[in-house]
């Protein structure tokens, strides 16, 4: 039975812990801190499982940039001294795991810019509250933005269901990875930045 590490602090709050298989060998939750207690937490669900890992799963986003930094330089950290793998997954794919039946499953996570990264079909995208797609069919919706999204389709006569799931959860970060999935761990940014670099060649400082 595989022991992984999953990490988590894409979203508002931050996890940490150790799954074998569906059991949730150790974890600790933080609804409020979402980078600053994440080191802490990881050292106690090790010390607590007191297993060899397997690898370290993390989700990459879409989310908070401090967030997916914090969590990501934390998980390859980690892994290195482990000599384990760094394995990613996105928000959607975490959440996967609580898509009803009979439904098509998005997520959509507030970008704090008037518009939402909306996950479907394994891609993500920045999208215009107004611009939202047309499901091809009943659609559930999860994440931060969910019930904005759901709202909008509705009026235009979907049939969606809103889902409060939460944050991904240990044990959804760990079956996307049960189920192959592994994105490159590296943040996954869909916007482009909002600060840009200055000018190459700055003269010399006097």
């Amino acid at each position: 039975m595989k022991a992984i590490l999953t990490l988590d602090a894409a979203l508002a709050g931050c996890s940490a812990a150790v799954v074998a298989g569906s059991a949730v060998l150790a974890c600790r939750t933080d609804p409020a801190g979402q980078a600053a207690p994440l080191a802490a937490m990881a050292r106690d669900v090790l010390r607590e499982a007191g297993v060899a890992l397997d690898g370290v799963a993390v989700t990459v986003g879409p989310g908070s940039f401090t967030g997916l930094r914090a969590a990501l330089a934390l998980a390859h950290g980690i892994a290195l001294g482990s000599g384990v793998p760094v394995l990613g997954v996105t928000v959607g794919e975490a959440l996967a795991c609580h898509a009803p039946p009979g439904r098509l499953f998005w997520t959509a996570i507030d970008s704090k810019r008037g518009r939402v990264f909306l996950e479907r079909d394994g891609q993500v995208h920045s999208v215009a509250l107004d611009d939202l797609p047309r499901p091809g069919g009943p659609v559930a919706v999860a994440g931060d933005a969910a019930s904005a999204v759901a709202e909008r389709l509705a009026a235009s006569g979907a049939d969606v269901q809103a889902l409060d799931l939460g944050p991904p959860g240990p044990l959804g970060i760990a079956l996307a990875v049960a189920r192959g999935i592994n994105r490159p761990a590296q943040p996954l940014y869909v916007d482009p930045p909002s600060v840009k670099p200055g000018p190459a060649g700055r003269p010399a400082p006097v």
